[in-house]
């Protein structure tokens, strides 16, 4: 049976509204994942379920706050009363630590100075240090002779307050984690839609829909996110890589395992493991991964392995950003191992403008003052005029409720936007959504979008730049044949072809019959160059005799001005 996705009813007025979102995802997670926990997992929410509210609210605020170590002198809410009577029952099941061991680390990060040196004299003293010194050049001088982690009580007996440590954070993360399908998401997704900060599209589903199937792809997800946090923290590649899960037939859990592979590549590369960084690459199988490990295998010497690869990966249907990068490659790599050159087809020229204006200034608003007349405006649009267009033509087919699409309230965009198989899931939905550009009826489907949707989250909808005048101008101007082009052209590659485009478009809703009522404008500044995937804009729009242009900006001399 069908139901639709409801934010949790807390209101801001309630001062316990946080707990009421809480109680929301244990409630969502328990009754929609209740197979994928543990006896642990489903004791913690028996036991939440029947601990008194002041304690609940505690355990929440804590759970809300960075980390896991925290002062019992400032867990101060008013709706929570005494901290220490909350506290207790949290401590009697062990989710609270009383007396945690500190290590150095912790007991500067939880102490202010001045307590600091006042516990720490006689090792100040010891190492010779002056009482004046900043908890910088304590540490620093400090970390390496204090090695023992203690409870508070043993650094400093007389010590006013208490540092407690949360025991269940693991527990709250991974139900978190079932609820959101990603450890990105917090709490504050709440606090902002209660606020009306963000308004969210509301999608109907079945009690199946939910990121996770089984318990091992949360593990897998936990096991990848871990191991990213130790590379950021530093941890070698080397040892990190020999703790990667295996593969998964989870397509999702797929990619951001090649994800990871692909960082411990690049990290292993930056200090000089190439061999590592090329097993790593290797196992990534991504198009960015081959591409660094045949940029590797180059800087190697190993030219004759890598045109084998590339001339693979060629023949292979790669993607345009892969075929692009190819096609510079497997040239360098003929020329190395003195093969017959292979002519390519050059780079079309694209219709350049140079202009001299006075700045320095953003060149984007120098070009829009210099180009703009009252009935051919220019627009600041970049990225955001033919996605958003698309974005509200093809809303049906974009939100549609398919399994693993969305399973909470919170989604900007269908979960699985970057997959592989996203638009060939929603083929016929997609289809319909552009059939509208050949029976004219897109402009009055865009149009209704445009108002029925004003403001809801879309990963193609840019509402501040996407406004309703900006939308009739360009409905009136842009033929449809173009914009179905380009619609077609971002469903080959929705993450790669959505970035990219020119940053302004001049509308020309006078321009005399037969010549083209809009031109897009790249702007380049002084020294900037075209990126890669705005060249393949270029090409694009070149092929399809789209009309573009890109204007590269110098500054007038100062004597000129």
């Amino acid at each position: 049976m069908n139901s639709a996705f409801a934010t949790p009813t807390a209101s801001l007025d309630d001062p316990f509204y946080y707990l009421t979102n809480f109680r929301f995802v244990l409630a969502w997670v328990g009754e929609r994942h209740a197979d994928l926990l543990s006896a642990d997992e489903r004791e913690f929410l028996n036991q939440f379920d029947n601990l008194p509210r002041a304690s609940q609210a505690l355990l929440v605020r804590m759970v809300m706050r960075k980390g896991e170590l925290f002062r019992l002198g400032k867990l101060s809410y008013t709706e929570v009363g005494d901290s220490g009577d909350a506290m207790a029952p949290l401590m009697t099941l062990g989710w609270v630590d009383n007396a945690p061991a500190l290590s150095i680390d912790e007991l500067f990060n939880q102490l202010r100075l001045a307590e600091l040196r006042q516990i720490l004299a006689e090792e100040i003293r010891a190492a010779g240090l002056s009482v004046s010194s900043s908890k910088t050049v304590l540490y620093a001088t400090l970390v390496s002779r204090l090695t023992q982690a203690a409870p508070l009580q043993t650094w400093w007996p007389e010590a006013p307050d208490r540092v407690v440590r949360l025991t269940v954070m693991n527990i709250c993360d991974r139900l978190r984690l079932m609820f959101f399908g990603n450890l990105r998401q917090d709490w504050a997704e709440f606090v902002l839609t209660e606020l009306g900060l963000q308004r969210f599209e509301v999608v109907p589903f079945t009690p199946q829909s939910r990121a996770f199937q089984t318990r091992q792809e949360v593990d897998t997800y936990l096991a990848l996110h871990h191991l990213r946090q130790r590379l950021d923290e530093g941890e070698s590649p080397v040892d990190l890589h020999r703790e990667v899960p295996p593969p998964s037939d989870n397509r999702w859990l797929a990619t951001r395992r090649a994800r990871l592979l692909l960082q411990l590549g690049r990290e292993a590369e930056r200090s000089g493991d190439s061999a590592l960084a090329l097993t790593l690459y290797g196992d990534a199988g991504s198009s960015e991964a081959r591409i660094r490990q045949l940029r590797l295998l180059e800087r190697l010497g190993e030219h004759q392995t890598a045109y084998e690869l590339a001339t693979q990966a060629l023949d292979s249907s790669p993607t345009e950003t892969e075929h692009q990068a190819l096609t510079r490659i497997l040239p360098r790599l003929r020329r190395r191992l003195k093969l017959p050159a292979v002519a390519s087809d050059p780079e079309p020229d694209h219709v350049r403008w140079d202009l001299t204006l006075p700045g320095p200034q953003s060149v984007e608003r120098a070009v829009v003052a210099a180009l703009s007349e009252p009935q051919a405006p220019v627009c600041y649009v970049e990225n955001s005029l033919i996605t958003g267009l698309f974005g509200l033509l093809c809303w049906p087919a974009i939100f549609a409720p398919l399994p693993g699409a969305f399973f909470h309230p919170f989604h900007n965009g269908p979960a699985d936007l970057y997959r592989d198989d996203f638009v060939a899931r929603r083929r016929d939905a997609f289809d319909g959504c552009l059939a509208r550009l050949e029976d004219g009826s897109y402009r009055g489907v865009i149009r209704a979008a445009w108002r029925e949707k004003q403001g809801l989250a879309s990963p193609f909808v840019h509402w501040p730049i996407v406004d309703e005048p900006l939308v009739e101008l360009a409905l009136e101007c842009i033929p449809a044949e173009h914009l179905r082009a380009c619609f077609e052209r971002l469903l080959g590659d929705l993450k790669a072809n959505r970035a990219g485009l020119p940053d302004l478009i001049q509308l020309l809703p006078d321009a005399p019959a037969g010549t083209p009522r809009y031109r897009m404008i790249e702007v380049k500044g002084p020294g900037d160059r075209l990126q890669d995937n705005q060249r393949r804009w270029l090409a694009f729009f070149h092929c399809h005799e789209m009309p573009v242009a890109v204007c590269y900006v110098r500054w007038q001399p100062e004597e000129a001005k």
